[in-house]
């Protein structure tokens, strides 16, 4: 019952603010039509209708006692030149049922009111003319048509004040909605930097409007100070240790080189250089796309890089879907990096890759597949958390994987207001792994 009206409503805010102004002025309207229109002017019109009548009384009394038919039509005529009434006596009308417009709400009042007070009415027609009010009558001396001046019997102010009510419910529905957008505006502002931020943007945000608004907008503010903050922290945090690690695995790598070269030799050497791999592996994960400015490029133009370095590394890989071309706003380095992720987890799990992106008005698909042995279904959310090392099919030895690779692209995805989606390719077999990109 409640789903199809739920529907029905508007989704933005505004649209539910307006229709909560719409709905009281609609009914104001309706409960002051009723109560006040319908019930004090037809009692007016009742009134009005009630004099009439005595005027038309006096005029069929008039035409009843006269003692011939011609004395009737002299005595009607005069009476009704001084009443003001236009006479046709007798009547070329045959009557019938009484006529009135659907819509004639008072004319439904003078009907009842003439005929209660007049027996000799045979009939009412108020839609042959809707400026005059015609009358049927029987008399002695035969049918008698009277024509009346509809304003003597209807009030004319219901109209006057329903044009008021109109222009009055108009004028304040629009001062309304001009104090409503400028109470609005500070939250739509709001939304914007917020989602803004959520897309790995920052954008000039002053909080504004009622008490309840600036605190959310402080609040907001607060709060991604120190998630920056805590990113900038992270990331030197991170990049500290990097450099204190580097200085003592160079000494290393220096203090090797000038030993025999032999097998223990080399194996050390390998080590070294797995740690070093490591060390930059896991700088790249706390970096994430901080230190990179948002700016306009083309997500085809990006992918095709991807694909040109990854060739001339001997990889296999090869451009797949490209459509779409289209300045878009993201971080290139960023995603640059997570897409060499994505390819190099393809490339050490498969033996070739083929590397697709869409670009549609709201969002950016990178899509990288591979002939790989893929990750099982039920493993794919955790294969997203970081240092998680998917053993069997994706054997982590091969290649020596530390299992943040997935987990840098979904940062970088989250960052941009995305995600990153793991599935089965149907063309290759393996692994589909899908960056999408809020626009």
């Amino acid at each position: 019952m409640f789903r199809p009206l739920k529907t029905l409503m508007p989704r933005s805010l505004y649209g539910r603010a307006a229709l909560i102004l719409i709905v009281p002025i609609v009914t104001i309207q309706l409960v002051v039509s009723i109560s006040f229109i319908q019930r004090h002017f037809e009692r007016v019109t009742q009134q009005m209708t009630q004099g009439l009548a005595v005027d038309l009384r006096y005029l069929l009394t008039e035409a009843d006692g006269a003692a011939s038919a011609a004395g009737a039509q002299l005595r009607a005529g005069r009476l009704a030149q001084a009443l003001e009434f236009t006479l046709a006596y007798p009547a070329d009308w045959n009557g019938g049922a009484d006529r009135r417009d659907i819509w004639d709400l008072s004319g439904r009042v003078v009907a009842r009111t003439l005929r209660e007070a007049l027996p000799a009415l045979l009939a009412v027609d108020l839609q042959a003319d809707s400026r005059a009010v015609r009358l049927l009558f029987s008399t002695r001396w035969g049918p008698m048509a009277v024509t009346v001046d509809r304003r003597r019997v209807t009030a004319s102010n219901p109209h006057q004040l329903l044009v008021l009510m109109i222009f009055a419910s108009v004028l304040m529905t629009v001062i309304a909605y001009l104090f409503l957008s400028n109470q609005l505006r500070p939250i739509q502002r709001l939304a914007i930097a917020a989602e803004a931020f959520g897309k790995g943007r920052v954008v000039p945000y002053r909080p504004r409007g009622a008490v309840e608004v600036r605190a959310a907008g402080n609040a907001f503010l607060d709060m991604r100070a120190r998630i920056e903050r805590q990113i900038e922290q992270r990331t030197l945090m991170l990049s500290g240790v990097s450099h204190d690690l580097r200085t003592p695995l160079t000494r290393l790598r220096l203090g090797l080189s000038m030993l025999p070269e032999d097998d223990e030799t080399e194996a050390l050497l390998g080590d070294v250089a797995d740690m070093e791999r490591l060390v930059d592996e896991f700088l790249s994960f706390a970096r994430g796309d901080a230190l990179d400015e948002a700016v306009e490029a083309d997500p085809v133009a990006l992918v095709r890089r991807v694909v040109e370095n990854a060739q001339r590394a001997g990889q296999a890989v090869t451009l797949g879907q490209a459509e779409g071309a289209a300045l878009v706003r993201l971080r290139p380095a960023a995603v640059q990096r997570a897409l060499e992720n994505l390819v190099g987890n393809a490339i050490r799990y498969g033996k070739r890759a083929v590397v697709s992106v869409v670009v549609t008005d709201r969002a950016v698909r990178l899509v990288v597949e591979d002939d790989g042995p893929g990750i099982p279904k039920e493993r794919r959310d955790e294969a997203l958390h970081p240092f998680t090392r998917l053993d069997g099919a994706r054997d982590p030895n091969r290649g020596g994987g530390v299992g943040l690779g997935l987990s840098i692209a979904t940062d970088i995805a989250r960052s941009h207001g995305g995600t990153l989606r793991l599935g089965e390719s149907e063309a290759l077999g393996g692994l589909k792994a899908e960056i999408v990109l809020a626009r």
